[in-house]
């Protein structure tokens, strides 16, 4: 399976941020959306997941050469800062996803499983998702997007506020789960890239670039790509 994406644009006012974007994503792979902040990432994905028009351009998926349009239940997306219905246990919110999502969900397991792969311990199952962190709120968006198995999983900076414990425990679920996935992890931190992702695509001055990996081992080559970096931060901000 593929997604393709082919020339994608959106502006604001006069800024345009991404450039008829066109890239095509391999089923299988973890992939690095490096850029730094204000880069557009967040952008892409707003495009992607239909939270905002965008102004041109397509996307599909490519199964066994047919083209097929993307449904909104195909997307998973975890945002930076969690969202969670706070007024609800962990234990209550997951049951009430599993229920309402009963028809594309064929082999449910018990809810403690759930919970216990995902890390949340049987004493935090039962208590308000208001009192949990913000490591446990960004577990438990994790996991609906587990049991739900969309094909393409949109992750937004994920990892950036948790504690080390926390993230190495979300990086080990991402390589468990990515066999049959596309998966998009959005990141300004070079060196999270390098140890999660199969491929490395770099989004500067509104364009898609794949990054070999094998260059990135050089300090030569990195430092090229901060450069990058840094130059688009002076150009947006002057």
């Amino acid at each position: 399976m593929q997604f393709i994406i082919d020339s994608l644009s959106k502006s604001y006012s006069k800024k345009e941020v991404l450039k008829k974007v066109s890239f095509t994503f391999e089923s299988g792979k973890i992939y690095g959306l490096l850029g730094r902040n204000g880069a557009g990432k967040t952008t892409l994905f707003n495009c992607l997941n239909g939270d905002i028009p965008r102004d041109g351009g397509d996307f599909w998926f490519s199964e066994a050469g047919a083209r097929r349009a993307v449904r909104p239940d195909d997307i998973g997306y975890v945002l930076s800062t969690p969202t969670v219905p706070e007024f609800l246990t962990g234990r209550e919110f997951l049951k009430f996803f599993l229920d309402i999502n009963a028809a594309s969900i064929p082999d449910p397991r018990p809810l403690d499983d759930y919970l216990g792969y995902i890390g949340i311990e049987p004493a935090d199952r039962d208590r308000l998702m208001k009192d949990y962190s913000h490591g446990m709120k960004n577990k438990m968006q994790m996991l609906v997007n587990i049991v739900a198995r969309p094909p393409l999983l949109l992750l937004d900076e994920p990892l950036t506020s948790l504690d080390v414990v926390v993230a190495e425990e979300m990086k080990g679920m991402l390589r468990q789960i990515k066999d049959g996935r596309i998966i998009l992890f959005s990141t300004h931190i070079l060196d999270l890239a390098l140890d999660l992702c199969d491929e490395i695509i770099l989004l500067s001055h509104g364009e898609l670039e794949e990054v070999d990996k094998e260059n990135l081992g050089s300090a030569a080559f990195k430092e090229k790509i901060i450069a990058a970096l840094r130059e688009e931060g002076g150009e947006a901000h002057g």
